[in-house]
This record gives C-alpha cells, structure tokens and sequence, in this order.
C-alpha cells in the first residue's frame, strides 16, 4: 500500500476546495496530480503532507491512519516551487541539513550527500551557493535536499513551474529517470498536461475539488470519460451536436448530447470530396516544423483546427484560400456537463 485518501473534504471559509475525494496511490508509483488554477491538486498535496487538515475523511500512508499525524511524523519529502533553499548554505550543507537535524554521525552524512549530488548530477558543486546555481540546478539541489533522509513518499507541488520552457522539459526527463533510480512513490502537482503525460505513471485529473478521472497517460488521452477531461487533455474542437462535421455518429451518440469533440489529429484532409467528407476553407496554415496546424471554417460557420505531419501535409499542396474536404478518424459525444 502507498497512499490512501478516504472522502476528504476540505473548505476554507466558504470555498469548497477539496469534495469527497478518494484516491489510491500505489507504492512505488509516480502520480500526477493535474488540473487548472482552483481545481484543488495543491491543497490535496499539503492534505496529504500534513500541512493542511481535512474537515471530513481520512489520509492513510502504508496502511497507517495519518490524519491527525504531524508533518514530521509522516516520513515525507516535500519539494515546493521556489526551491525554499538556505541561502547561507553551500549546496552540500542544504543537502545535509535534514540528516544533521537527525543526529546522523558525520561519515554517514558526507557518504550521503556525495551519493546524492552523483545521483541529481551536480558533482563538482557541492561547495557553490544557491545563487552561484541556475534555476534548473537549484532545483535539483531541493529534490536532494528531500530525498536525503531517505523518505518512504517524495510529493512535488509544482516543480517546474518557475523554470523557462527549455529547462522544464530537460527535467522532466530527468525526473523520471530519477524516480525509476530510486523508486519512492511519488506524487507532483502539475497544470501543464504535457509534463504529466511525459512523467507520470498515472494521472490525476481535478476539476472544482473533485477528481474527474483517473488512469495511465494513454487512458486520460484515448478513453475520456467526461467533457472535462476530454477537453482538458491535449488540443481538442468542440463543436455543437449538429454541426456538419458531427452527423451522423454524433446525433445517435446519446440524446442528452450537445457538445461532440474531435482531436485536430483525428481529421483527415483530402483535396477530393467523397461521400464521407464535408467541405472546408483554410483560414490560416501555421508552420511549425514538424507539424502544420490548419486552421479550417466549414459551410455552416463553425471554425475547427486540424493538424498534419509534414508527411501528411506536403503531399497535398495546400494554400490559405483553398477548400478541402475533411472527416474525422475519431469523434466523441458527452453531455454538456461543465461550462465549455
């Protein structure tokens, strides 16, 4: 067992912040906790590190009740955004502190922080300071920091957020391979669906408190299970139940219906109709290299994007102007059950 939420709820004032959410985290894992500003992956984070109470529930870490336990009780390496390093310190004595705060003998904490500054690839810099580090080193230096005293959970609120585009996605990929070093299970805050995806072993989608679903990188984008999270995850048209392109799977779908969505990669482009296809005028074509971002207007008003590999999209020939004809690989009908 790794962790366990039993219908917690947590207000603060009359904002509801977390509502009867359970959750499994199994031993070993890597968890993404995902969703917008004000979805409540944060303050279920700190629930879970003891840095906030719930009102109602339970927080179970191996099988043990640790509602009411103290944060420096839980065994657990916090890692915040901004780092929250000692500034007076060198890298090797920030690394150091919570097993000095331990009481560890002197050989066994410089064995330590040794092994560490190898394992978060910052040898050489044990004697620097925070400010003499980048922002992608310091960080590194905070993930030391945490798993020093060997914690039995590793939880990250926003890691990366303050750490420009390039640098996030180095330490994405180092994150992961970290983890399967070290294998402590995990759980970090994330907005960004990429760095959950990329990271995670499974993800965690929230949305106003609650959790709209849970499964690996793969069933969060392939298999939605509600609007939120379909539009949520990766680029996505929504389109009403009886536009052109939506009929007829959609109008069958389910009659309470009245949003279908279609991934820009689920749509087929051809210069020729069939009678399977509807008709569409480019816009705009945005060129990014690998990939040509189509932006499309069908008869009826409604504008939609879709997105071609260059192999797909130099074949073609295509200009701003030009009709196409398009249909979708894949569309998906829910209920319209949150505000689009």
């Amino acid at each position: 067992m790794g962790i366990t939420v039993e219908h917690v709820t947590k207000r603060f004032d009359e904002f509801l912040a977390i509502d009867d959410v359970c959750l499994e985290v199994p031993t070993g894992s890597l968890v993404a906790l995902l969703g917008p500003s004000g979805s409540g992956k944060s303050t279920l984070l700190r629930m879970i590190a003891g840095l906030e109470s719930p009102d109602q529930g339970r927080i179970f870490l191996t099988g043990e009740d640790a509602t009411q336990k103290d944060v420096r009780d839980r065994d657990i390496g916090f890692v915040f955004q901004h780092y929250a390093l000692f500034k007076h310190m060198t890298v090797r004595k920030n690394i150091a502190f919570g097993l000095e705060i331990r009481q560890q003998p002197r050989p066994k904490i410089r064995a330590r922080v040794e092994e560490l500054l190898e394992l978060v690839q910052l040898r050489g810099l044990g004697d620097r300071y925070p400010h003499q580090l980048s922002g992608g080193q310091r960080q590194r230096v905070a993930l030391a920091r945490a798993l020093a005293v060997e914690p039995r959970f590793l939880l990250l609120d926003e890691p990366f957020g303050a750490l420009d585009a390039k640098v996030r996605q180095e330490l994405r990929s180092w994150l992961r391979h970290l983890h399967d070093d070290v294998h402590v299970t995990t759980v970090f805050v994330t907005h960004d669906q990429e760095e959950a995806m990329e990271v995670s072993d499974y993800v965690v989608v929230m949305h106003h408190g609650r959790i709209e679903q849970v499964g690996t990188p793969a069933e969060i984008y392939d298999r939605p299970q509600t609007s939120f999270v379909m539009s949520f995850i990766g680029p996505v048209n929504i389109l009403p139940a009886h536009a052109p392109l939506a009929t007829p799977e959609a109008a069958s779908a389910s009659p309470e219906a009245r949003r279908v969505f279609v991934r820009p990669r689920d749509i087929n482009i051809s210069v020729a109709p069939t009678p399977d296809t509807v008709p569409a005028k480019i816009q705009r074509l945005t060129h990014l290299g690998w990939e040509v971002k189509l932006d499309l207007l069908l008869e009826d008003g409604h504008s939609l994007q879709a997105h071609l590999s260059r192999e797909q999209f130099d074949p073609l020939g295509l200009v701003p102007s030009q009709t196409v004809h398009i249909n979708p690989k894949a569309i998906k009908s829910f209920p319209l059950d949150y505000a689009i």
